[in-house]
């Protein structure tokens, strides 16, 4: 390992989850875990060697490459990683900057002068365990509990991040680093900090579980190291289980976000402007959207672009980082080009709250997309200083570059005391979030306080964020009377999301409205596609199909969710065309949702073209092969294509990696099924409940098995374990007021239905179970009420309409 040991320091670490699938696509990402049961839950159940160049040889190497022709045509495969130190001579204020940023301190040797904690022997005490920090011959320790819970003494190798926390890096084998969940609070003693803190205070985290700093969620080889270092190569080894992993420089560094420079110190040594022909100036990728731009001040107080941004370059270069995004390559020639290497997560349930307002810790990327500025030509470096990371100017300066002071800046506009948190625009229109304890963060989505939709959604204001004693109400009230004629704002799919979200009427026409309105964010459309692939029908079919011609791959990948649960024709129509899409991930996700289509239902081209796909798919799995999620993904795969052997396989291997990993269990015990041995299904399932007996999704399939079996009384004590479990999982009610029916206690399957009813008041499969029993016991108005309620849920679904003119028939009667 010759430069061996996340998003760059700015996002300051905490090792992250992997997301449950939204739909039969997988994705993974970044980010901090709330907890070990956060990932069980289901997948579809459900920077190279060390190149450190020296300024002398820079030069040599430029002045070899004097001529025209010995100059390189930014092919990819000839351009190398060259190191920060290059780019000095030419570029000093720069390499200024950049010395003085996050970034260059994003991951650094353990040293006097990157070590910022007490090791002076200092302690911290956590669930009975003390762990200390001390010195030794001149290194840095911690004594804490190892993977095996015994007290052992570790090295420090490596710090992650500076400001406001700092962690720690440790060595472990199988060239694995693992952060310790102790971090150090680098904030002044003022603000609280100087001090040990644990980043999950109120988690209790034994060895083994992914969580502890031991384990998978806490390994820095995946979590990691892609954003806090440059040209991070894994090098994971699947047949030994270890890593090789690589880089060309310890920190973030200008090729992490330019690229490799070889090319670049080539033409520069050569006479640079001389040779024009040269692409990019021999970058693979230009960062130039603002070349030449302006920005001029209207009447209306509001600067404008002078000419539309035609390249989202600079922001997808940005986003490689500071996105909530799983990543499946670490190809250099990706840069600039977000979904060739990841998948970004969408306004997802559980990440942003309804309105899109941050969550779950989802960096700045998503949120921006959705923001006033993006959709008016802004980009990160109009606010920030790209090298330092630091904004243009400090507080209100910084939108005063395009917001007129003398309208915006004053307290006609904020009703607040100048020079007051209040008076802040941030307060109001990125208020913060606080991560990882300490991290506060500003919500990049820039938008207008709205308490009305906390009265009506429950969604957060920035108003009653800082008026904690007063009610959204009264917000409301106050912005009524400061702004009667004041717009609403310029994220419009609230209402939206919250009706999909809970399934309630009306969630289908909403979504279409969003999903379809060209004056939305692309971010935003793409979201309200992926949610109307759980309300199927036509009419999501025929806008999904039309979304396949936008020109944003997001939306594009989002439409191919629909498409691959309509039926045969409609997949064989449109799914083949996108096999050559210019994004890799749209090609990647319509390859997996042909996979289970007989090849010979193709043309000869399009089944090389489905070949190289399916085959950019699988490699972006294994790409993560270290992950029991990516190999889950391939047993389901190859379950859609008829290779059990090899679903089974990838699913023995997703457990021996995480035995935690429940979606593999269920999915290995389903193959089993499916073999004909229902015995192997149950004690693979057994030996997964016996792992996690906290989870109701071992719990229910255990439960089904049984079923099966005919083992009817012992079946009952897991399927009402999984509902106890998981009351929030309507399926698990449901089949638990079926079994209970069916089994002659048809009080205690009403009972059943009753109560999950009134948490999720809109789900079909309980309403019309209830229904069923309310006709069975002759209780026809109540079974019409609840079919009126399925009605305006499904409109245009003919067996509800059929089933609710029966009802009313019978209630006449």
């Amino acid at each position: 390992m010759s430069g061996s040991p996340g998003s760059p320091a700015v996002r300051q670490l905490m090792c992250g989850e992997t997301e449950r699938p939204m739909s039969r696509f997988h994705r993974f990402f970044v980010a901090a875990p709330k907890s070990r049961w956060a990932r069980t839950i289901a997948a579809e159940f459900l920077h190279v060697t060390l190149l450190l160049v020296s300024v002398q040889f820079v030069a040599t190497f430029a002045m070899a490459a004097g001529s025209a022709e010995g100059l390189p045509h930014s092919t990819p495969e000839r351009l190398k990683f060259l190191g920060s130190q290059a780019c000095s001579s030419c570029h000093p204020k720069e390499y200024s900057d950049w010395k003085s940023s996050q970034h260059h301190a994003a991951m650094q040797e353990a040293t006097d002068a990157s070590v910022l904690g007490d090791f002076s022997g200092a302690t911290f005490t956590k669930d009975g365990i003390e762990s200390s920090f001390f010195r030794r011959d001149g290194k840095f320790w911690v004594r804490t509990d190892g993977p095996d819970g015994k007290l052992a003494d570790f090295e420090i190798r490596y710090t992650f991040g500076v400001y406001p926390l700092q962690q720690y890096l440790i060595a472990m084998p199988g060239g694995r680093y693992q952060a310790l969940g102790i971090a150090w609070d680098s904030r002044s003693k003022e603000d609280g900090g100087q001090r040990w803190y644990h980043l999950y205070p109120n988690q209790k985290l034994k060895p083994g579980d992914p969580l502890h700093w031991t384990g998978l969620d806490q390994n820095w080889n995946y979590q990691c190291a892609w954003c806090h270092s440059t040209n991070l190569q894994k090098n994971y080894n699947a047949d030994s289980k270890s890593f090789q992993t690589t880089w060309s420089e310890v920190s973030v560094g200008c090729e992490a976000c330019h690229g490799p420079a070889s090319g670049h110190i080539a033409w520069a040594g050569a006479g640079g402007g001389k040779h024009a022909s040269v692409p990019n100036k021999g970058f693979k990728v230009t960062l130039d959207e603002r070349r030449n731009v302006t920005w001029s001040m209207t009447g209306h107080g509001q600067a404008i672009r002078s000419v539309p941004r035609s390249s989202g370059k600079e922001i997808e270069v940005c986003a490689g980082c500071h996105a909530r995004r799983q990543q499946f390559s670490s190809d250099p020639t990706a840069l600039g080009q977000l979904l060739d290497a990841f998948r970004p997560s969408f306004l997802e349930q559980g990440l942003y709250h309804n309105d899109g307002q941050q969550r779950d810790e989802v960096f700045n990327h998503g949120s921006f997309l959705q923001s006033k500025m993006h959709a008016a030509g802004v980009t990160c470096s109009d606010c920030h200083n790209p090298h330092s990371g630091r904004l243009h100017k400090t507080g209100n300066a910084v939108c005063a570059q395009c917001h007129a002071r003398e309208k915006f800046d004053t307290a006609d506009h904020h009703h607040h005391a100048s020079g007051s948190a209040g008076a802040q625009c941030v307060t109001c229109h990125m208020p913060t979030t606080t991560y990882m304890g300490v991290d506060a963060r500003h919500d990049h989505s820039m938008r207008i306080p709205r308490p009305d939709r906390s009265i009506l959604i429950g969604t957060p204001n920035a108003c009653n964020k800082c008026h904690t004693d007063k009610s959204a109400a009264w917000a409301h009230d106050a912005i009524k009377q400061w702004y009667p004629s004041s717009k609403p704002g310029f994220q419009d799919f609230a209402e939206a999301f919250d009706l999909a979200d809970r399934r309630a009427p009306g969630a289908q026409s909403a979504l279409f409205k969003v999903a379809a309105g060209e004056a939305g964010s692309s971010i935003a459309r793409a979201s309200a596609l992926a949610r109307m692939a759980n309300f199927p029908s036509p009419e999501a079919v025929d806008i999904a199909t039309r979304a396949l011609s936008i020109d944003d791959p997001s939306i594009r990948t989002s439409a191919i969710a629909i498409i691959a649960g309509a039926d045969v024709e409609t997949r064989r129509a449109h799914l083949p065309a996108l096999l050559r899409d210019r994004s890799r991930l749209v090609r990647m996700d319509a390859a997996r949702a042909l996979a289970g289509e007989p090849e010979a239902a193709l043309s000869s081209d399009d089944r090389a073209a489905f070949a190289k796909a399916l085959a950019e798919y699988t490699d972006g799995q294994l790409f993560n092969a270290e992950r029991p999620e990516a190999q889950a993904n391939l047993g389901n795969l190859y379950r859609e294509q008829g290779k059990l052997n090899e679903a089974q396989a990838a699913f023995r291997k997703a457990l021996e990696l995480d035995q935690s990993f429940v979606a593999a269990s269920v999915a290995l015990a389903d193959l089993e099924r499916t073999a004909g041995d229902e015995a192997a299904a149950e004690n693979v399932l057994r030996r997964s409940y016996g792992d996690n007996p906290h989870s109701g999704a071992i719990s229910h399939a255990l439960g089904l098995s049984l079923i099966r079996q005919k083992r009817t009384s012992e079946a009952m004590n897991y399927l009402e374990q999984a509902v106890s479990l998981d009351p929030e999982n309507a399926r698990f009610s449901y089949v638990l007021a079926v079994a209970l029916h069916d089994t002659g206690k048809k009080a205690e399957a009403a009972a059943t239905l009753r109560d999950a009813l009134a948490r999720h008041p809109y789900d079909r499969d309980l309403l019309l179970a209830m229904i069923s029993y309310d006709a069975e016991a002759e209780m026809f108005e109540s079974g019409l009420e609840r079919a009126e309620l399925l009605a305006q849920l499904e409109p245009d679904n003919p067996q509800v309409a059929q089933l609710l003119e029966s009802l009313r028939k019978r209630s006449r009667k």
